[in-house]
């Protein structure tokens, strides 16, 4: 229905219904604006968003190709990525606003075309331009082709999509606006929501003595989030659509951008319990007022269950939330899984071709000409990767620009493999002083800078966080790719021999989105098969929007098929 979530998939799918399925899904996208009740006032506000809040679940089988027609009849300019998506040979369809097209203006329309074969699993869908992924967002959910069997792990009764984003009584882009040109962030959400509901209680229906898959998906723009449910436990199956070996939590932690498919046993004693969501704050030193530290709670009742004797209701049994800054439990989560091996699935590569050593974090500048409400007194904060803070073109898309052969005046190719200066990165600010912090801080005027990469060249990348203006967990998404996370730690990255006793080259996890640890590091793998611009940043929007990003240009392969094809007939223009 609109609006509202996928309460409970019936798992129990039949056959005659999975063979029935069309090799092709189509939906129609009107992308609008709606009016939505306040949570904090009386009235409403306009949104953005297609058919509610969170947007259609698009289900698919893997192999399947999903068209997607999107009418613009909101005022914004939009696009639409589909994360986690590989998009090979359809990189057209990819969806960063700038990246890989020009935005879809109001009034008009283009049709996204993209396979998933090769998927399975929980992925999603977002606008990716502007701030306009608050309320435009919904599922993509990619089930096994019943010849290849069924999932790789027991059947379960039911499923579950709980999406989990972020609320604004306020206008999104307005909010983006003003912060950008007084340099500023955007204020800390006035509630986090599960299937988009902050003015309701969402409520999940089961059956006792069953087994649901939870799909959990974050949605929100800033924040990570600590999930649990009162007197259950989980078995993380999947993250980002990659199978994990089983793992046994009772808290899931998962940040902006990371799908987690958990197991959950309906096994309590039959009535009502929360499930919650709360915010994970990673930074350090944390800001007074720069989050929400509230409790997010939706229901789990069990079906059938026998009323209470005097027919009062029994109130939900609440569970114990971690501390917001817990980053034992959050570091404990992201280490404790490990890919399940399967026939047939990549493996990771154990010769490197290139190797990157790539700074990640937030720093100090000066107000940019365009920043007219900036207080040019005092330094503003801006994010950036190698030192280099990215910024989109404004004429012509980077993979327009690629395919035309004509990047002067659109990108460089020279992103840098390591930053400029070597230092202590996870020290505390005030200890990074002198020529080293000022050489680190002052990025100037953003650049939009690519790193050129050959066809099938296998790529490590060590992203490692710093502490200029504070250590942070940054969720760094790489468009176009799974990577493997072959290690990952706190402090300074060594490298040398001593590191590479640590890296995983049997079964590291593989993933789209990466939580890199607060004042740490994390290395990653990917090969390098599949042309065309692919973004690499920071999913909290705050930080991609001052300038935390890169772009990988991945170039021809040997064969017609491994080419950059050409853009399709309804591309919109600049």
């Amino acid at each position: 229905m609109p609006g509202s979530c996928l309460i409970l998939l019936l798992a129990a799918v039949s056959s005659a219904a999975a063979l029935a399925h069309a090799a092709t899904v189509e939906h129609t996208f009107n992308v609008a604006t709606l009016s939505w009740p306040r949570i904090c006032q009386p009235g409403n506000i306009s949104i953005t968003a297609v058919d509610g809040v969170p947007g259609p679940v698009i289900e698919a089988y893997e192999g399947d190709t999903v068209v997607v027609h999107v009418i613009n009849d909101s005022p914004y300019d939009v696009t639409i990525h589909w994360h986690g998506v590989f998009q090979r040979g359809t990189p057209w369809a990819d969806g960063p606003s700038m990246v890989t097209q020009c935005p879809i203006r109001p009034g008009s329309s283009y049709t996204y075309r993209f396979s998933v074969a090769g998927q399975e699993g929980t992925l999603w869908w977002h606008a990716h331009s502007s701030f306009l992924r608050a309320t435009v967002h919904g599922a993509l959910i990619i089930r096994p082709r019943l010849a290849a069997g069924a999932y790789p792990f027991p059947q379960p009764d039911g499923e579950a999509v709980v999406l989990l984003g972020e609320w604004w009584d306020a206008d999104i882009v307005l909010l983006e606006r003003q912060a950008f040109l007084s340099g500023t962030q955007i204020p800390s959400a006035d509630a986090y929501t599960i299937n988009g509901k902050p003015n309701r209680t969402e409520k999940f229906s089961m059956r006792g003595n069953s087994t649901y898959l939870l799909r959990i998906i974050n949605a929100a723009l800033n924040t990570a989030f600590f999930f649990k449910v009162a007197g259950h436990t989980f078995t993380v199956v999947a993250a980002d659509a990659s199978y994990t070996s089983p793992y046994e939590t009772d808290v899931i932690v998962i940040a902006p951008g990371q799908t987690v498919d958990a197991l959950m046993a309906a096994d309590a004693t039959p009535g009502c319990y929360y499930m919650a969501i709360s915010s994970y704050q990673s930074a350090i030193p944390l800001r007074p007022g720069s989050f929400n530290g509230d409790v997010t709670t939706a229901v789990v009742e069990y079906v059938g269950a026998a009323p209470a004797p005097d027919g009062q209701q029994a109130a939900p049994a609440q569970p114990e939330m971690p501390e917001l800054t817990d980053t034992a439990t959050a570091n404990r989560f992201y280490t404790g899984m490990i890919a399940l091996v399967l026939p047939g699935r990549p493996t990771v590569p154990l010769a490197v071709d290139t190797r990157m050593f790539v700074t990640v974090g937030l720093g100090f500048s000066s107000c940019q000409p365009e920043q007219t409400t900036c207080n040019r007194n005092v330094p503003v904060v801006v994010a950036s990767m190698n030192n280099e803070s990215f910024t989109r073109p404004t004429t012509t898309s980077l993979l327009d620009a690629r395919y035309g052969n004509a990047p002067d005046g659109v990108y460089t190719s020279d992103f840098p493999d390591r930053p400029p200066l070597a230092f202590d990165y996870t020290n505390a600010t005030e200890l990074v002083a002198g020529s080293v912090a000022a050489a680190l801080s002052s990025t100037g005027r953003p650049t939009t800078k690519v790193r050129a990469l050959r066809y099938n060249a296998t790529v490590e990348v060590v992203l490692q966080n710093t502490a200029l203006v504070g250590r942070e967990s940054h969720p760094m998404h790489l468009h176009g790719f799974n990577f493997f996370v072959v290690a990952q730690g706190f402090g300074n990255y060594g490298g040398g021999a001593a590191a590479s006793e640590r890296l995983n080259l049997v079964n590291p996890q593989q993933r789209n989105t990466i939580a890199v640890p607060t004042g740490g590091w994390a290395v990653i793998r990917f090969v390098a098969d599949n042309p065309g611009m692919w973004f690499m940043h920071c999913h909290i929007d705050s930080h991609l929007s001052t300038g935390l990003a890169m772009v990988f240009e991945v170039e021809d392969g040997p064969t017609p098929d491994t080419k950059l094809p050409p853009p399709p007939p309804d591309l919109p223009r600049c």
